[in-house]
């Protein structure tokens, strides 16, 4: 088992991609921790992966409140006693143009995708350093690597923030031990997705823009974070990592 003894937090891990990723880590040997603040979805997934033999627990999480990041690495800690791994996946699209965006949208977008992450790795790091190390993973997008002509400036803007922090925290800690790398997935299969792709056009124009010719798995994307977390990837340091089938290699 690639993270055997290994203790994981997952952010936005109810639903979606990040319980794809809390799946696969507990089915790995990992003691899982569901970070949302979807309280009776989180507590659902979690009993769903330890009914199925894996090692998981809820623990209530706002990621844009500071008090609730202490809060929830408090009892991760109580229960668990350390943190190997921090998974930064929680995040919001709000699907408008810059133009028509209000600066109340803006700030909601970037209290979920940047400070979530900016407190999680604030508070994240003692515990890792007196672990003798851990690894911190964001999730960004192919937006952390390039303009992207379906996706609205706001977001791009926050998974472009997501990878200079990644960089700053890895260059920072490599020295404790800790490793900061961001996945950076093209357009994923995910239940929300495909409401949002469900004009057929509309899909084939985001497949047509994949060499690969096909949307990325939830599997996909999990699999890239088991790697960046388990010690395979011990000298895997501020990457931008892409999970894009080819999509930026044009």
């Amino acid at each position: 088992m690639r993270l055997k003894n290994k203790v994981a937090l997952v952010t936005g891990a109810s639903q979606g991609l990040g319980l794809a990723i809390a799946r696969r880590f507990s089915l790995e040997g990992a003691l899982v921790f569901l970070g949302d603040i979807k309280e009776d979805q989180g507590r659902a997934a979690a009993a769903e992966i330890t009914a199925q033999g894996g090692r998981a627990c809820f623990v209530r999480l706002d990621v844009t409140d500071e008090e609730s990041w202490t809060a929830a690495l408090a009892a991760l800690i109580d229960k668990a006693g350390k943190l190997d791994i921090l998974v930064n996946n929680a995040g919001i699209n709000i699907r408008q143009p810059i133009e028509e965006m209000s600066v109340e949208s803006l700030d909601a977008m970037l209290a979920v995708n940047v400070r979530g992450p900016f407190l999680g790795i604030k508070h994240a790091l003692p515990l890792m350093r007196e672990n003798s190390g851990g690894s911190i993973i964001s999730m960004g997008s192919v937006c952390s690597l390039i303009g992207h002509k379906f996706t609205p400036e706001a977001y791009t803007l926050t998974k472009g923030a997501i990878s200079q922090l990644t960089r700053a925290v890895a260059v920072r800690y490599a020295k404790d031990n800790i490793r900061a790398n961001v996945l950076c997935p093209s357009t994923v299969e995910t239940p929300l997705l495909r409401e949002v792709l469900k004009d057929p056009e509309r899909r084939q124009e985001r497949v047509g823009e994949v060499p690969l010719g096909r949307l990325a798995a939830m599997e996909d994307v999990a699999g890239a974070a088991l790697y960046l977390a388990s010690d395979e990837a011990a000298f895997i340091n501020g990457v931008a990592f892409p999970v894009d089938g080819g999509t930026t290699a044009w």
